[in-house]
């Protein structure tokens, strides 16, 4: 198939590049891959190092104030489509999305669209019922919470399918901690001879719907004698200064860390005894919890959305419900009296990633979904 994946994100994307990445790269040995990316952005960067992908420095401008600029947008994409002819273009997006739509419009023949819906956004008004039924063929669902979401909006009538999402179980293996990067999150600061701290933390960033403010607050809730025994890292955009100034007051200054913006997580995964995604907003499945977890690290999650589906409850994960600071200082106290079965939950986790979370399920999945919509867009194909 000649396949063409579009995203609106002008920057890093998050999920949306990491998903992207895997499926071009999964797929350009069996198809020819275009990717439609803004310049700039992490997706185009990064589909330019795969062998064989096509790349289209394509602006998805969004707004009644940027008329021209869409123009300009939609007739650049409009004389890509109609030079390539897809056979199938994969949006992620309402923006990309739209302009897909629009670029498409007076071809011989529209290509059949699928959409991945990849947030636990509500698929209402106007917008989504006029996509569904004017430019959707298929949509893909990241996880059941977010079928469940799709078949109760305008893109029922479409065809569906649940595939999730994938991560690169081997990059993604269990790895020795570095002994001097764990020690410098670690430095206890009790009396000789006190206990090693756990150290737990995340590689879902830093943005505030992501709940880590809510465990440090449930940290600041426990006992001293509680919380010197546990220490908190996170990767990702360095906190806001009310934030910091929030820290200190709860007298953790010394108790959580910031690594920052990383290029490869994986050190800061291997150096965990437990990690987190306690997400309120947004988040469907999370690539970092399945990415913790293929490291062998039991990931604490919140009730939200697609989060729970990623763990079996006490085996190689515990559940919250978010926001509940009650809840996670009780699991914070639990991860500590249970420490001497951390590593087995980490076993059943690795166990549970390479059964379920793997690249090749992902993309077979994904390649399988493509070929049914694309033969029901056939003349004389039945109906969804």
């Amino acid at each position: 198939m000649k396949l063409l994946f579009t995203n609106f994100h002008a920057g890093d994307g998050g999920g949306h590049t990491t998903y992207l990445i895997a499926l071009a790269r999964g797929l350009c040995g069996r198809h020819e891959v275009h990717v439609a990316a803004p310049p700039g952005s992490r997706l185009n960067r990064e589909a330019r190092l795969l062998p064989g992908v096509h790349v289209l420095d394509q602006p998805f401008p969004n707004g009644l104030g940027k008329l021209p600029a869409r123009l300009r947008a939609r007739r650049q994409l409009s004389g890509y489509l109609a030079d390539h002819r897809f056979e199938l273009v994969h949006v992620n997006g309402s923006a990309d999305h739209r302009l897909v739509m629009s670029a498409a419009r007076g071809l011989p023949r529209r290509p059949p669209i699928v959409l991945t819906k990849h947030n636990s956004k509500p698929m209402t008004g106007i917008g989504h019922a006029w996509r569904a039924r004017a430019g959707t063929d298929g949509v893909i669902a990241v996880c059941d919470y977010v079928r469940r979401q799709v078949m109760a909006s305008p893109y029922a009538r479409c065809r569906v399918a649940t595939v999730f999402n994938g991560v690169d179980i081997d990059r993604f293996a269990p790895r020795p901690a570095d002994p001097a990067l764990r020690q410098a999150w670690l430095a206890p600061d009790g009396a000789p001879g006190a206990p090693v701290p756990l150290l737990i933390g995340s590689n879902a960033g830093t943005s505030r719907y992501k709940g880590w403010m809510d465990l440090v607050e449930a940290l600041g809730s426990l006992a001293p004698d509680w919380r010197d025994r546990l220490r908190v890292v996170l990767a990702g955009a360095l906190p806001d200064e009310a934030d910091r100034a929030r820290i200190q007051a709860l007298g953790l200054a010394s108790h959580v860390h910031f690594a920052g913006l990383l290029d490869d997580v994986r050190p800061l995964v291997a150096a965990l005894d437990a990690g987190f995604v306690l997400s309120w907003d947004v988040e469907t499945i999370s690539f970092a919890c399945r990415e913790m977890m293929a490291m062998e690290k039991p990931v604490l999650v919140s009730d939200y959305a697609g989060l729970p589906e990623n763990v079996d409850e006490g085996r190689d994960g515990w559940v919250v419900p978010a926001r509940d600071r009650q809840a996670i200082a009780a699991a914070l106290r639990r991860l500590v009296e249970q420490r001497d079965s951390l590593p087995a939950m980490g076993f059943a986790a690795r166990a549970h990633a390479e059964a379920a979370f793997g690249l090749d399920r992902f993309i077979d999945g994904t390649e399988a979904f493509y070929r049914e919509v694309r033969l029901a867009s056939l003349p004389g194909a039945a109906p969804a």
